[in-house]
């Protein structure tokens, strides 16, 4: 039987070789795996970051093992953990919330396992590197059948650490709170308003809607897609996530408008 594909995720870059040698341990294990890189370029320790992006991927990417390694606590006592999920997919990953997000998504966590090195990798692992000493051999065992529960001692899944997010919360005269929760590479700033939240609110494409940020006030439409306004125009739209999204017309929303991640908004129809 074909090994099941790994999906990689990191806050590793692409200027040293840390991807490339998780890659390695991997392949020496299991030669034949497919390894799929989801990204390296999560920011520096942001966990959050890491886990939105693997919840946004995570439909999209082939059944079989999730390796995402956003790890600011390794070698402290945090536990390094598989998790399968309901469709019977596999993490391998820290217990930061990191994982959390996505696992849910497919239909939450049905058993996990405290990862023990000793039992199928490095039996000293650099408390620096899990990323290659711990959580790639899981990986690649994973991907190669071994069951989940001889590489690690079983532990309850409704215990693992949840990634918080805050909620959209609409006031009283119908305004909504929300946040920026990440700004892609385009410079959009999509924030934690559902649709089901700009139902609540009343809101519909071709509103214009007030969004404040920091004391500065800004007018979007709320339009279907990019090209609807002209070059260099703000626009709202809802994203391919389904998040309401702050951009501009062929340009950064970020930039323009100084917005960033965890940046507190209210978002009214105008």
């Amino acid at each position: 039987m074909s090994p099941r594909p790994i999906s990689f995720l990191s806050d590793f870059g692409l200027e040293d070789e840390f991807v490339a040698v998780c890659k390695g341990v991997i392949w020496q294990i299991l030669p034949d795996v497919r390894i799929l890189d989801v990204t390296h370029c999560v920011p520096r320790h942001d966990v959050r970051a890491g886990a939105l992006a693997l919840t946004r991927a995570i439909q999209y990417l082939p059944a079989g093992v999730y390796m995402a390694v956003v790890d600011p606590g390794v070698g402290t006592e945090r536990k390094a953990l598989a998790v399968r999920s309901a469709d019977e997919r596999l993490f391998v990953g820290p217990d930061n919330g990191l994982l959390s997000p996505a696992v849910q998504v497919c239909g939450g966590a049905t058993g996990a396992v405290v990862l023990d090195p000793s039992r199928w990798g490095m039996r000293s692992p650099a408390s620096t590197f899990h990323g290659r000493d711990v959580f790639a051999p899981a990986a690649a065992a994973l991907a190669g059948g071994v069951p989940m529960d001889e590489i690690g001692h079983a532990v309850d899944p409704a215990g693992l650490l949840p990634l918080l997010l805050p909620l959209c919360r609409q006031h009283d005269d119908g305004s909504l709170a929300a946040m920026v929760l990440w700004v892609d590479h385009y410079g959009n700033c999509a924030t934690n308003v559902s649709e089901l939240d700009l139902d609540d609110a009343g809101i519909s494409e071709g509103d214009m809607l007030e969004v404040e940020a920091g004391g500065r006030r800004e007018r979007f439409p709320f339009v279907p897609t990019y090209g609807a306004v002209e070059i260099g125009r703000p626009l709202a739209a809802v994203d391919s996530a389904g998040q309401l999204a702050l951009s501009v017309s062929h340009g950064s929303a970020a930039e323009v408008l100084g917005l960033g991640e965890g940046e507190g908004l209210t978002i009214r129809k105008a």
